[in-house]
C-alpha cells in the first residue's frame, strides 16, 4: 500500500474498496449451528458485501459436512467461483482425508487471480498442503460460524483485521507479549530479535503434527512458525512440539511463535505443571527464539496471517510485530 496520502485519502480508498465477493463453504465439520450461519451471512452482507452461499455448506453425513465427494466439490467450487474471499463455515475435521483428491493447481491458480483463501483450525491442513504442493499463499483468520455469527458484536479486531484483508490494507500485526520471568543467569526470556524475510507458515498444532512425514507438510527451511490450539492439555501441547521436535522442524526455522492454547483443565495430578512449564522447556530445547501471545488461536480475538507469505519479525521488551508487507 502506497503511503503518499493522507488520512482522509485512506479512509475513502477503504471505503471504494469495500464491496467484495464472499463465497462460503463448508470443507470440514457439519454446522450444527444454523441460526450462527444466518447471523454470519446476514453480518457480511451489511458490511455491504455480496455472500454467496455454496449449495452444500449446510450437508450433513454424520460429523462431516457432508461425505468426502461433497466437501471436495465444494472446494472445488469456491476455487472456481470468482469470489474475492473463500471463507470456510467451521473447522471441526475432515480435511485430513481430502488432501490426496484436491487439485492444488486449480487452487493455487485461483490464488493468482486474487481468492483469498480464509480458514481455521482444521483448515490448516489444506493451507499447509496448498504451500507444500504450490507455495500459494492462504490466510489464517476467522470461521464464518465462530466469529462472524456470534451472539452479540464480533471482536472488533478479528473484524478490522478481516476488513484489511478484503480491502488490501493489512500490512502486518504487532502484539504484546506474556510478561514472564528472567532465564536463571538473569537474561530475559526473549531477547531482541529482528528477522527479516522468513516465510510465515504454520496453524492449529495437532493437525500441522498430523502431516509430519507426508507430502502435505511444507518443508519451510528459516521460517517463522506459529502455533495454537484448543482443549489440548499442556503436557500434550508439549508432547505434540516434541513431534515436531524429533522430526526436525522446529530447528529449521528462525523463530517459533506460540498463539493462544486455551480451554483445557489443569489437575492435582499437574503439581504446577503448567503451558508456560511447556514453554520454558521448548526454549531448553531449540536456539532459536520463542515468542508468545501470538493473538490468534480458538479465541475471538484474532489477526489475519498469510501463510505461505514472506514476512519480517521483531521483538523487543514485551512488543513483537509482525509485518508482511502488502500480500498481493
Amino acid at each position: 500500500m502506497p503511503h503518499d496520502h493522507d488520512d482522509h485519502d485512506h479512509a475513502a480508498c477503504t471505503h471504494n474498496h469495500g464491496a467484495q465477493h464472499i463465497y462460503i463453504y463448508s470443507p470440514s465439520g457439519a454446522v450444527r449451528d444454523r441460526a450462527a450461519f444466518r447471523r454470519g451471512v446476514a453480518r457480511l452482507e451489511a458490511l455491504g458485501h455480496q455472500v454467496e452461499v455454496d449449495p452444500d455448506a449446510l450437508a450433513s453425513h454424520t460429523r462431516f459436512a457432508g461425505d468426502d465427494a461433497t466437501r471436495l466439490a465444494a472446494i472445488h467450487r469456491a476455487a472456481a467461483s470468482g469470489a474475492d474471499v473463500a471463507l470456510i463455515s467451521r473447522g471441526g475435521y475432515g480435511l485430513t482425508r481430502l488432501l490426496p483428491a484436491i487439485r492444488y493447481k486449480q487452487l493455487a491458480k485461483a490464488v493468482d487471480k486474487g481468492l483469498r483463501l480464509v480458514g481455521v483450525s482444521d483448515f490448516t491442513a489444506l493451507q499447509l498442503a496448498l504451500l507444500a504442493q504450490t507455495g500459494a499463499v492462504s490466510w489464517a483468520g476467522p470461521a464464518l460460524v465462530g466469529d462472524l455469527g456470534v451472539a452479540g458484536e464480533p471482536d472488533e479486531i478479528m473484524l478490522a483485521c478481516f476488513e484489511d484483508l478484503l480491502t488490501g490494507h493489512g500490512e502486518g500485526s504487532g502484539w504484546r507479549m506474556h510478561r514472564e520471568k528472567p532465564l536463571a543467569d538473569g537474561k530475559p526470556a526473549v531477547r531482541d530479535i529482528y528477522v527479516k524475510q522468513a516465510q510465515l507458515w504454520g496453524g492449529n498444532l495437532a493437525v500441522l503434527c498430523s502431516l509430519v512425514g507426508t507430502p502435505w507438510l511444507p518443508q519451510v527451511e528459516g521460517g517463522v512458525l506459529f502455533l495454537e490450539d484448543v482443549g489440548e492439555h499442556p503436557y500434550r501441547i508439549e508432547r505434540l512440539l516434541t513431534q515436531l521436535l524429533h522430526a526436525g522442524v522446529l530447528k529449521r526455522q528462525k523463530a517459533i511463535v506460540l498463539g493462544q492454547f486455551n480451554d483445557f483443565q489443569l489437575t492435582a495430578h499437574d503439581k504446577g505443571f503448567k503451558l508456560q512449564s511447556v514453554v520454558d522447556w521448548l526454549r531448553t530445547q531449540v536456539k532459536v527464539p520463542v515468542l508468545t501471545n501470538l493473538p490468534f488461536g480458538h479465541v475471538p480475538t484474532k489477526v489475519l496471517l498469510p501463510v505461505g507469505a514472506q514476512v519480517s519479525l521483531s521483538a523487543e521488551g514485551r512488543d513483537a510485530l509482525l509485518y508482511w508487507g502488502h500480500v498481493h
